[in-house]
């Protein structure tokens, strides 16, 4: 198989305004457990993670604050409980309740993780304990965008007054693993807050790297208890979600005992056998731990007289611990979603057992250069979008092989924010296309002549969108996209299936910036820093350099740059006023050149080397900026000629003043409307 194009990984940094443009993902912050625990057995200490304080910060900013008991505490469990457990060997013993964080999906997803010891032991290390080589500090292991990332805490957990457990807590109160593993996952998306908002499937990807499956219940297959059966008996977690209903005052709870807008999980499923036939029912739990279902076959329901005296004993619990039955019909009839994550895709296919493929690519929607919208929105900008070549090959093993091969597509978009709820889901999907050819991007016009192989795209403001396609061997192209042109996102793309090779096409911007880029820098770069320990560029080199290189390629006029016009680019740029640019700020400056030259020569329709009035709002409208009509009169009159036209050195100064105007109005303002500065700023 082809390898995988290799995803460059950068350390995110502290970035000053206005030095990138796009804002890339917060990775995680990594530490080393190992070498923390050994620290701190050696130095005789307990852990206190600095990165995650036992301070309010870590809780959150918001509504969950007005919940917190009046003296809020942080406390190890060593001090809560005569003899802690971290983890307990009995599955019943890890029964979890939710606490204040309204977390409902994430403990649905952690409750549907203790049924699978194997895939539990990823995500919680076994060998860490209260007693043995105990140091206060514990680690757990979470799937993240594509890579597993180990996430360290310390045991300081928040209490009230009576030393209980404010957030998730064990139904056996000296087990603590569900509690630090909570804190673990706020530290790994910002805060105890970040967890109020979410879905099931969110979670069980989080804990497995797995696929999702998502079946709406309204419109469930005939085969659904064909397809939950294989789940229960395969690797699979399973959650579900009510209807929101209509909600009263503080109250969620329906008259028929369930919770509306609320996550359970899926525990088992089982075929029973009454005097009048059979039965499918279907067991739920409510990650409360209380508040259980009232109807047909919950606890107290005649139902069970139906069965033989050796079944109701089995199945039938009358307890308040949050489980319960109910049958197939209620269950499609009170659930909206069912979500099934695999650790392989073949639920659907019925082809378990086989070996699957697997091929993850990261890519990015970039203002301006590749995100270019959906077909259904905005057509004109639709090819800009990145593509990747996809080859479905035969499986010489599968009596299919000549008919269509199973192919799931997941495509999930990376916040950029550090804190997972202050970064609103872009409504995100993709088109699939049949290609003949595998060696070139597909051209603009393919778009207006070919219809996708799914037809009906399904946009969602959900982190994860994936589709099921059964296809006929042979090339496809993926082009991912948001709903609208000009919105900012990494993402990563992941494809399942028997048998296929996967490429990325290169997006058109870095087409030509590698294509003129790659002999030129290599020139330049010898020429100028080779010998140079620290470059850095002064206005004048830079007049000279943007003087003297030949763009290629380009309709044939030439760069003029004066160096008022350098002195004012490197003034925007340099932003420690050090009087130069580093070669990497100089390579920032170089690919927004680029751009702007191949936007400013397709709005320049007369070849005369400026834009009027008209040209510049078109221009301005193409890089994905919007400007109201009086501001690109004013920036006329202020970067044009007494005629009010735009060369494209004042095009440069002009896009460059407003780009970085705009993203020091995004790092100052506090509500998206204003910003208030003191002197010096």
């Amino acid at each position: 198989a082809m390898p995988f194009l290799p995803c460059l990984k950068i350390k995110k940094s502290p970035v000053p305004l206005g030095r990138s443009i796009f804002q890339k993902h917060t990775p995680p912050i990594q530490q080393n457990y190992r070498a923390l625990l050994e620290t701190c057995l050696k130095d005789k200490c307990l852990f206190t993670d600095d990165h995650f304080p036992a301070h309010i910060s870590s809780i959150g900013t918001g509504a969950l604050l007005r919940k917190l008991p009046r003296n809020l505490q942080w406390k190890r469990p060593h001090a809560l409980h005569r003899r802690p457990v971290f983890f307990a060997a009995n599955r019943k013993q890890l029964d979890l309740c939710q606490g204040l964080v309204e977390n409902c999906w994430f403990l649905a997803a952690l409750e549907a993780l203790t049924f699978h010891q194997d895939i539990l032991a990823a995500v919680v290390p076994q060998n860490q304990s209260f007693e043995r080589k105990y140091a206060g500090i514990f680690h757990f292991r979470f799937w993240h965008f594509g890579e597993w990332v180990d996430v360290v805490v310390d045991d300081r957990l928040p209490v009230n007054e009576a030393g209980e457990l404010v957030f998730v807590s064990s139904v056996y109160k000296n087990v603590f693993w569900g509690a630090l593993l909570e804190k673990a996952y706020a530290k790994l998306y910002g805060s105890y807050e970040d967890l109020q908002i979410g879905e099931v499937s969110e979670a069980l990807v989080d804990f497995t790297g797995g696929v999702n499956i998502r079946i709406k219940l309204a419109e469930a297959p005939p085969d659904l208890w064909d397809i939950l059966t294989r789940a229960t008996y395969s690797r699979s977690l399973m959650g579900c979600q009510t209807h929101l209903g209509v909600r009263l005052g503080a109250t969620k709870v329906l008259k028929n005992g369930l919770v509306a807008g609320h996550a359970y999980t899926v525990t088992g499923i089982r075929k029973v056998t009454c005097q009048y036939g059979p039965e499918n029912l279907v067991r739920l739990r409510n990650p409360w731990g209380k508040i259980e279902w009232r109807g047909d076959w919950s606890d107290s329901s005649y139902k069970w007289e139906l069965l033989s005296p050796k079944e109701k004993i089995l199945l039938r619990k009358k307890k308040e611990d949050g489980e319960f039955w109910m049958s197939l019909r209620d269950f499609k009839i009170h659930f909206v979603d069912l979500m099934i994550c695999k650790l392989t895709p073949d639920l659907m296919s019925q082809e378990d057992g086989k070996k699957w493929m697997y091929s993850l690519k990261c890519g990015r929607w970039v203002k301006g250069s590749t995100a270019g919208g959906s077909l259904g929105f905005c057509n004109g900008t639709f090819w800009m979008n990145p593509q990747y070549w996809l080859n479905v090959l035969p499986v010489e093993d599968s009596k299919k092989s000549l008919g269509s091969c199973n192919v799931v597509i997941s495509l999930m978009q990376k916040h950029s924010s550090k804190h997972r709820n202050r970064a609103p889901h872009l409504f995100i999907g993709f088109s699939l296309y049949k290609y003949q050819e595998s060696n070139r991007k597909l051209p603009p016009a393919f778009f207006t002549h070919h219809q996708p192989v799914n037809k009906h795209q399904c946009f969602l403001d959900a982190r994860e969108v994936t589709h099921d396609f059964h296809l006929e061997p042979g090339v496809y192209v993926i082009v991912p996209s948001t709903l609208e042109p000009q919105q900012e996102s990494e993402f990563i793309l992941r494809v399942f299936s028997r048998k296929h090779l996967m490429i990325f096409f290169l997006n058109i911007l870095k087409e030509i910036v590698d294509r003129y880029e790659g002999k030129i820098w290599e020139d330049f770069f010898t020429k100028h820093f080779e010998q140079v320990s620290n470059p850095e560029i002064n206005a004048v080199q830079l007049q000279r350099i943007l003087n003297n290189i030949t763009w290629r390629n380009f309709q044939s006029f030439r760069l003029s740059f004066s160096l008022d016009a350098c002195q004012g680019i490197l003034a925007l740029l340099d932003l420690n006023a050090s009087g130069t640019l580093s070669i990497q700020e100089f390579r920032v400056l170089w690919k927004r050149l680029l751009f702007y030259l191949e936007v400013f020569q397709k709005r320049d329709t007369s070849g005369s080397g400026k834009l009027d009035l008209v040209e510049l709002r078109a221009a301005v409208q193409e890089t994905g900026i919007s400007l109201s009509n009086e501001v690109c009169n004013l920036m006329a009159i202020r970067y044009g000629d007494p005629d009010l036209k735009i060369s494209f050195e004042s095009f440069v100064c002009f896009m460059l003043r407003v780009e970085i105007m705009g993203e020091a109005f995004r790092n100052l303002t506090q509500d998206g409307k204003r910003i208030y500065l003191r002197e010096s700023e």
